[in-house]
């Protein structure tokens, strides 16, 4: 790549060029930290210096977007060749779909952050404790889906507890080409199921909302990432040692006294890692959610971008540390996502957990809670801002709404040639299948063209949600044309190895008339109230340490 052409394409990178010593014909011992002033005295400075200086955004990535900003043309080269890809979806069962534009034709960002807790160094054995897993392949420890809004004004970090059982769709492992069929556990298993590609399809197939890159950072990663952040303040309301118990074998090693710590290095993974201490897993995301929104906060108050030797060194920090998804295809990229983000203020970004129930088949487990978690799924495809202060989002009105549930692919065949399948999946825990509900919505269809539609008689089924299934791509127009006919929304129209031809599956949320139930529209901050939600700008936040932890 030439010069010119990082010049045409990066605006930051340029000026990082221009002055690295390099560039202005300093000789080879030049400090990295000084840069030659320009023509033009200390005022012009001084206001360059001001123009430079960014908002940055709401994740763990803006350390990226740090290091690529003020890189000069060769250090650039070289972060692109340490820059370590992988397949974005390690599978083709997605049952997620982009969502429309708004009025200015922007879309939401998503973006998948995973945390490997991979022994597969003498680096990560040393840090992660347990040397027995030394070799296995990793799990993901940490999961949180990074959500940029359309209109770029807010963020939200919305966290899965590792424990979590869940549907885990098959997927491929992208080195060695080992097939895993579908199955559910803990959705920290995924990892090691086809790498970070699984844990993104997991994700799509769980929550419907279209992920755009997936990024993966290991134990060394972090404590690399923490250091070159320079460290972060963190808040405990009891003195806490996350040590071996006579009853609990692990523990992160964390100890600190009561009050606020600035936190790096091992430390900082620690704290990451704590969960005995807070109590549980659920915990531990709180933990985690306000680590991160206090890294913001300290990266924001830091004039990064006239210090060229700490620009270098986070980039260095960043490209060792993280392993990104196949679209991203260079740091160049890295910094365009880091451009999208940089507006959004702390007080437009809320870290929340996914609302969840006790596993009734492990109480070690959790499930998701199906009502409220899909509230929060329902919030993040519509992109409905999580926090009050967003109101109504740009495009929400209803014309975008009536697109959102058009069909955008043409039906190959005639309503009256199309084969359609309809099962009963009405029965729930707590109650009976509703009889003849398959062969009711047959009817339905029939009136409405599909002569093919017949009722599956073996049996009923168990299905939180109305779905419509399709097994390929030539069947998707059909699929979401059934699903028009019945009121069925675009994002319940699903790719799914499991049928063979177009498949409507009734669910618990239609056990009776002939018209799919609409649902309220969620308006801005009506998270539920099981979500834990904090808001970035909150200082106030400290953990609670569990008693036996407390010293």
């Amino acid at each position: 790549m030439a010069q010119s052409e990082v010049r045409g394409k990066a605006p930051a990178v340029e000026d990082a060029v221009a002055r690295t010593p390099a560039a202005e014909g300093a000789p080879a011992g030049h400090g990295r930290g000084g840069s030659r002033r320009r023509p033009g005295g200390a005022q012009t400075d001084r206001r360059r210096r001001r123009r430079r200086v960014l908002r940055w955004s709401a994740t763990v990535l803006t350390v990226v977007i740090l290091g690529t900003a003020g890189a000069g043309y060769l250090y650039y080269q070289h972060l692109n060749g340490n820059l370590q890809k992988g397949r974005r979806a390690n599978g083709d069962d997605s049952k997620a779909h982009r969502t429309a534009p708004n009025a200015a034709g922007q879309t939401p960002l998503n973006i998948l952050l995973i945390g490997s807790d991979s022994r597969n160094s003498a680096e990560n054995v040393k840090l992660g404790g347990s040397r027995d897993h030394a070799g296995d392949p990793p799990l993901a420890d940490v999961q949180m889906l990074i959500h940029l809004s359309a209109d770029r004004k807010s963020a939200a970090m919305i966290s899965i507890p590792r424990d979590t059982r869940v549907d885990i769709p098959a997927c491929t492992d992208p080195d060695t080409g080992k097939e895993y069929p579908p199955t559910n556990d803990i959705i920290n298993v995924t990892l090691a199921r086809g790498g970070a590609g699984c844990t993104l399809l997991t994700w799509e197939n769980l929550t419907g909302v279209y992920i755009d890159h997936w990024m993966t950072i290991d134990f060394a990663g972090v404590v690399r990432m923490a250091d070159a952040i320079g460290g972060v303040d963190v808040c405990v309301n009891q003195n806490v040692s996350d040590h071996p118990t006579a009853t609990v074998s692990g523990g992160s090693g964390l100890k600190l006294t009561k009050g606020t710590h600035k936190v790096k290095g091992k430390q900082a993974l620690q704290w990451l890692r704590t969960r005995h201490a807070w109590g549980d897993d659920l915990m531990r995301a709180r933990a985690q959610h306000m680590y991160l929104n206090s890294m913001i906060r300290t990266l924001k108050q830091q004039n990064v971008f006239t210090d060229t030797g700490r620009l270098m060194d986070l980039a260095d920090a960043a490209v060792k540390s993280l392993h990104v998804s196949e679209e991203i295809t260079s740091v160049k990229k890295l910094y365009d996502l880091g451009m999208q983000m940089k507006s959004v203020p702390t007080d437009r970004i809320t870290s929340v957990t996914m609302p969840n129930l006790k596993d009734p088949q492990n109480g070690n487990h959790v499930i998701p809670d199906e009502k409220n978690a899909d509230t929060m799924w329902r919030m993040l495809r519509d992109d409905v801002p999580f926090d009050k202060n967003g109101g109504k989002p740009d495009g929400k009105d209803g014309k975008k709404e009536a697109a959102r549930n058009k069909p955008d692919k043409k039906p190959s065949l005639d309503p009256a040639g199309l084969g359609v399948l309809v099962r009963n999946a009405t029965r729930t825990g707590a109650e009976a299948a509703v009889p003849q509900r398959a062969s009711a919505i047959t009817q339905v269809l029939t009136g409405k063209g599909y002569a093919r539609a017949q009722a599956d008689a073996s049996g009923s089924l168990a299905e939180d949600k109305t779905l419509v299934r399709y097994p390929s791509a030539d069947l998707e127009g059909d699929a979401q044309a059934v699903a028009e006919a019945l009121g069925i929304p675009m994002a319940q129209v699903q790719k799914s190895t499991d049928v063979s031809g177009v498949t409507v599956v009734v669910g618990a949320d239609w056990r009776s008339g002939s018209v799919y139930p609409k649902k309220a529209e969620p308006k801005a901050g009506d998270l539920p109230e099981n979500s834990d939600a904090v808001n970035g700008s909150d200082t106030s936040k400290c953990m609670d340490v569990y008693a036996p932890y407390r010293w």
